[in-house]
């Protein structure tokens, strides 16, 4: 109970049970029992049968869904088989005796050849439309009672709608005067960021130039200082070119009439009737000769071939003859 009278319940905090969300726990032994629940029982037909019984006789079945079916039955017979040989068989009796089958069950029960079979049939009813669903009218609760109301009597416009006019006057009034103390306060803010915008302008326009004239000195000294490199660049070249002048002058003083004797000596000053006679008149007389007596070679060739063909066709002649 609570200070105020009221019941509450209230139980001591525990854990909740790991379990999943669609779980459902397996039927037991005695669900699957033909006598504890026929839904259960493969021999009972399920679903409603009424479509089976129309199905025509002559219908012919479905040879996809009797391939898989004979696959299926194929499969199982194989993992039993394949089951039948894992599993461990009993051993051979010894010599002079035989295994014989003992029921080890609780209760003993005659063993027969012939299995004992009943046949059960059911038939549910055609299947029928459900009838619409009535309309729901609740039951009258208490007692009807009327009353007579003249005009006048509860509402009376010219004295009740007094405060409404009011009202809605003093709104408009004070509506309006927020709608022009908004506008004079829009007015100063806009004045107000009109002057702002007009310094900052200012302000950038100065920034700009500022910065325009320190870029210009920037690279004014840098025009500067590239200009003084180069005339030290150029004054460094002159001087190195003075100095090396004069010591080629000194080295070549000495050196050159020496390399003009040794270039002399070894054939680059030549005389040009001499080298033109040596380049081109004697390698085309030597061509010449060559080729004049590789004709006299060939005609003397040519002449001994004849005179030997000669020869021997006036020695044929003379055997034929004698």
């Amino acid at each position: 109970m609570d200070p105020n009278g009221n019941y509450i319940f209230s139980s001591r905090p525990r854990a909740v049970e790991n379990r999943s969300r669609y779980y459902k726990e397996p039927p037991t032994e005695q669900t699957h029992s033909t006598y504890g629940n026929i839904m259960y029982d493969r021999r009972v037909v399920r679903g409603n049968t009424y479509a089976q019984n129309i199905i025509p006789i002559t219908a012919q079945p479905d040879p996809v869904q009797v391939q898989r079916q004979q696959q299926i039955g194929r499969r199982a017979l194989a993992g039993k088989q394949a089951r039948g040989q894992l599993r461990t068989t009993t051993p051979e009796a010894v010599q002079g005796r035989k295994h014989i089958d003992v029921q080890t069950e609780q209760y003993l029960e005659e063993l027969s050849d012939v299995i004992v079979a009943t046949d059960v049939e059911c038939q549910t009813d055609d299947f029928l439309d459900r009838p619409a669903t009535p309309l729901f009218i609740p039951a009258k609760s208490g007692k009807d009672v009327e009353t007579q109301i003249e005009e006048g009597e509860l509402f009376d416009f010219d004295r009740e709608v007094q405060p409404v006019l009011e009202f809605l006057v003093g709104k408009v009034i004070e509506r309006s005067l927020w709608e022009v103390m908004e506008e004079e306060e829009l007015a100063c803010l806009r004045a107000q960021q009109r002057a702002y915008r007009e310094l900052r302008n200012n302000e950038l326009a100065e920034v700009l130039r500022l910065q325009e004239q320190e870029r210009r000195r920037s690279e004014e000294k840098e025009r500067r200082i590239a200009q003084q490199k180069e005339v030290l660049k150029k004054e460094k070249e002159v001087a190195e070119k003075i100095g090396a002048r004069a010591c080629a002058k000194q080295y070549l003083s000495d050196i050159l009439p020496a390399v003009f004797t040794s270039l002399r000596g070894h054939g680059y000053f030549y005389d040009p009737v001499q080298k033109d006679i040596e380049t081109n008149c004697i390698p085309w007389l030597m061509d010449e000769v060559n080729n004049r007596l590789e004709r006299r070679y060939i005609a003397r060739n040519l002449l001994d071939n004849i005179i030997h063909d000669v020869v021997q066709k006036r020695q044929e002649m003379f055997k034929e003859t004698q």
